[in-house]
């Protein structure tokens, strides 16, 4: 790509890149209402008031020009009305819903026809019928086990759906605002979620609790990633109070339920701000970003490996680290305040290739690091493209295809960048759910990530909506979204072709379906046939509240 000229010299703006538009309309992602005491509404959020529309006549609000110089991909029409099928498409980032940003939600990517060819839109089917009627119980109380009289969730269970296996539910009396409850590790046979200041863990099966591990204060920031032997690492605060600091980092192994050692993340200048820091962890790597300075350590020992101020000229503002590999995304302190994308080596955090965004890009988006798949844009004007990166950090495609687009990223107004868990990438295909509008289904697009074309849709029918959950052995994973009145699914679609998903889970109607809809922007996992939805955040009202529910054969 040749690098277009440079913007004039101007200072980085605080809500940086990838903090985009909109919280989903309702019937996206957002639970039902009922009288069912688990199935509440999510936690508020703080609200940000609207990006300012482009002040020039054209284009229009969602008619946004194609990035410089790269291929175009598709863009919204005003007021979201379909659009005739054209040849030509740029890809963009959607206008604001409901006029409001909100804090931690995903980013809208639009495209718009990428074509006159329609690929076949086969729609999810059930699995073959279940045998006999299996009961579950919610345990009520603190989420650590024991709990109140059960209720029955699978009362209500039709033939040939699948069973709850059990419910934990949480009841925290915390800050107003709410309190976090982002972890969740399945580990052989048990699985561990985090709530405010504790992490605790369940066998897989039966939902009993094995340790708890309970820190004096809340945990800040989590990564869903392990090193060897199930060691992760957590952040919490340095105090409980308003002012208290996300800098501590604590060495957790998973499978015993042990603290190992805790150390504070060093400054690395005078602005180093532990703001909403982000985790990553590579090998024996965990890196820790956090509004625009970055820094690696030891998972072993949580000694310092490298960070933003050793780097030679420009600074790293994000280390993204995943699967044995890990990216530099820096800020050239130049007269343009230009951005570059490079390889870092895990260890000494050396690079061997550079790509240069074009002027007022920036990343807001990691769909994967290998093959390397970035979505950059331009937020002043509105231009934005999926870029494919080689080895070499040379750019091989740009995806480009027809949808509305959800990444859910969760790159709030403070959070660095980082892979994204609600798209995913095998080989050389990226899966990528379009937004599901209220009352209508979305669908997975799968895209060539060779030529950057659309391979296969699959939408979810029914007026449900489908997520990755991951791809590998030639097979995509899904989740069909709950509705109030019929379980979710897990399904499978072939890799190559698309075609009709094979439903491998189904979960149960009756009283355990209004439960798990109302899990808004949940946690989840499908490991050895289970199937794993956790919340991401909790009111802390004092009143019962649904934690992690799991489903199974």
């Amino acid at each position: 790509m040749t690098e277009p000229p440079q913007p004039p010299n101007q200072p980085p703006t605080p809500s940086g890149y990838g903090h985009l538009p909109g919280p989903p309309q309702p019937g996206y992602g957002y639970p039902q209402q009922g009288e069912n005491p688990y199935a509440q509404a999510p936690p508020t959020q703080p609200m940000q008031p609207a990006q300012p529309g482009p002040q020039h006549q054209a284009p229009q609000q969602g008619h946004f020009p194609p990035p410089p110089g790269m291929p175009t991909v598709g863009m919204p029409q005003p007021g979201g009305a379909p659009q005739p099928k054209k040849k030509k498409t740029a890809v963009v980032v959607a206008a604001a819903v409901a006029g409001v940003l909100v804090l931690g939600t995903g980013g809208y990517f639009a495209f718009l026809d990428g074509g006159d060819e329609d690929p076949k839109k086969p729609v999810a089917q059930g699995s073959a019928p279940a045998d006999g009627k299996p009961s579950a119980a919610v345990d009520k109380g603190d989420g650590s086990g024991g709990g109140n009289e059960p209720e029955d969730l699978n009362a209500g269970r039709k033939q040939g759906e699948d069973k709850v296996l059990w419910l934990k539910t949480a009841k925290i009396d915390g800050p107003g605002a709410g309190v976090e409850a982002e972890g969740q590790w399945v580990v052989g046979d048990t699985v561990v979620k985090s709530a405010w200041k504790n992490l605790t863990a369940y066998g897989v099966t039966d939902g009993k609790q094995k340790w708890t591990l309970a820190f004096p204060t809340p945990i800040c920031a989590v990564t869903r990633q392990t090193a060897a032997e199930a060691k992760t690492v957590v952040m919490v605060k340095d105090g409980d109070g308003d002012s208290a600091t996300c800098n501590q980092m604590k060495q957790v192994d998973l499978k015993a339920g042990k603290e190992g050692w805790t150390k504070e993340v060093p400054k690395e200048g005078l602005f180093d701000i532990m703001t909403s820091p982000t985790l990553g962890i590579t090998g024996d790597t965990v890196a820790v970003s956090r509004s625009g300075t970055a820094s690696a350590f030891k998972v072993g020992t949580g000694d310092k490996l490298f960070g933003s101020a050793d780097a030679e000229g420009c600074k790293p503002d994000s280390y993204v680290a995943d699967k044995g590999k890990m990216i530099a995304i820096s800020t050239c302190y130049d007269e343009d305040l230009s951005r570059e994308v490079s390889d870092a080596d895990p260890v000494t955090g050396k690079k061997t290739w550079t790509f240069k965004l074009p002027a007022k890009y920036k990343v807001g988006a990691v769909y994967s690091l290998d093959p390397l798949v970035l979505d950059i844009g331009n937020q002043e004007k509105k231009e934005r493209a999926i870029v494919v990166l080689g080895p070499d950090g040379k750019q091989r495609a740009t995806v480009s295809g027809e949808g509305n687009f959800a990444t859910e990223c969760n790159n709030g107004i403070f959070h660095s960048v980082e892979v994204c868990s609600h798209t995913a990438v095998d080989g050389n295909t990226l899966y990528l759910p379009t937004v599901a509008e209220s009352g209508k289904g979305n669908e997975i697009v799968a895209f060539d990530l060779g030529t950057g074309k659309a391979k296969w849709r699959t939408p979810a029918g029914d007026g449900r909506t489908l997520t990755p959950l991951g791809a590998a052995n030639g097979q995509l994973l899904a989740y069909r979204k709950a509705k109030s009145d019929q379980g979710g699914e897990v399904v499978s679609i072939p890799a190559a072709a698309g075609g009709t998903p094979t439903a491998l889970l189904r979960n149960p109607s009756g009283v355990a379906a209004p439960i798990e809809s109302a899990f808004y922007n949940p946690l989840t996992d499908y490991v050895d046939g289970r199937f794993f939805i956790g919340v991401t955040m909790l009111s802390a009202k004092g009143t019962d509240e649904k934690l992690l529910m799991v489903f199974g054969k």
